[in-house]
């Protein structure tokens, strides 16, 4: 799994509440085994016509937006199925963190399994990153994680929240297994020792 320390780019608002997995990535995506080109399918009834052409209004059609790094989302993003597909499609898309008033549970586990950075973040924090991400001029952002701030284009900075686990995995660069590797040494020994006790379990 990719680490993520730090990251900046474009942030795109999407001020729309329950944005669901289904609308983060259809399932016509779902048959795919793999990661890449899931980028082209997020969001894809909100960016595609019914003949597959861009709709010119929605944002992340739009100049700069079309680069983001950071989404701008309203309460209970995510929610919906709990497809694995979601995190995939805005990290090949190139987005790694998203900023909301609040996650479904299965997909904020989802993304932090996958390197993607979900911050928490007071309703009204959010609507005024929103207001400012809304300006191309003043949509830049920047996501220090070890510093747990946000860095906006004026040079101002804005604190977050992260439970302590997750920042460390995210950091590192960890994903379950990998997590479980760490363990390698213990694993080893208490099989060991397991085997010399009850060595039929290992016929």
């Amino acid at each position: 799994m990719k680490n993520f320390t730090t990251l900046s780019g474009p942030a795109a608002p999407l001020n729309m509440i329950n944005v669901d997995t289904d609308q983060i990535i259809p399932k016509q995506y779902l048959s795919a085994i793999s990661r890449a080109g899931l980028g082209k399918g997020l969001f894809h009834d909100f960016r595609y016509d019914m003949a597959d052409k861009e709709k010119p209004d929605f944002i992340l059609n739009r100049e700069p937006y079309r680069d983001a790094k950071i989404l701008l989302a309203g309460d209970n993003f995510g929610c919906g199925s709990s497809r694995e597909h979601a995190p995939w499609s805005l990290d090949d898309f190139g987005i790694r963190c998203v900023i909301a008033p609040g996650f479904a549970d299965i997909f904020f586990n989802n993304c932090v399994k996958n390197g993607v950075l979900l911050i928490v973040m007071d309703e009204a924090k959010v609507g005024e990153l929103m207001a400012l991400a809304d300006n191309p001029q003043s949509c830049q952002m920047s996501i220090d994680l070890d510093a747990q701030s946000i860095t906006l284009a004026d040079g101002s900075s804005v604190p977050f929240e992260i439970e302590s686990f997750r920042k460390h995995r995210l950091m590192n660069g960890l994903d379950d297994i990998e997590i479980t590797l760490q363990k390698n040494a213990e694993i080893s020994a208490f099989e060991a020792k397991q085997k010399a006790a009850m060595p039929w379990l290992y016929r």
